[in-house]
């Protein structure tokens, strides 16, 4: 690999870096329907102000949104709407693992149907 070609790999690391928190994937999923004042994604993701604003800051330093200001009001909006495929990308990955799992589970015995911490726990006659 040339040097070109890793930092391109670091650059694409950090945009996945600032998506890889529940709060901004729930803030970036909701901007997928537009424009959003802080006060809309403070309601809908349900965490305080403060915490969905240094959030916002990091997904717009990342690049994936951008602001602006009306009056005392601050919007938002998404400028990579292709993360919303990504998004369908990685769930079409969690499908696919919760169906091979319950796959292989089926004919499992019930003890390796539990999870650790439940075999952990069994008490032995």
């Amino acid at each position: 690999m040339d040097a070109r070609e890793w930092k391109r790999c670091e650059l694409q690391a950090e945009v996945l870096k600032a998506l890889a928190h529940p709060i901004r994937l729930a803030i970036v999923q909701h901007l997928a329907s537009g424009e959003k004042c802080v006060c809309e994604i403070v309601e809908h993701v349900g965490t305080t102000q403060s915490n969905i604003s240094k959030h916002l800051g990091i997904l717009k330093k990342a690049g994936i949104i951008r602001d602006r200001k009306e009056g005392l009001s601050v919007y938002y909006r998404l400028v990579m709407p292709c993360a919303v495929s990504f998004f369908r990308c990685v769930q079409n990955i969690l499908e696919r693992q919760t169906s091979e799992r319950s796959a292989v589970l089926q004919g499992a015995s019930p003890e390796v149907r539990q999870t650790p911490s439940q075999r952990q726990w069994r008490i032995s006659p």
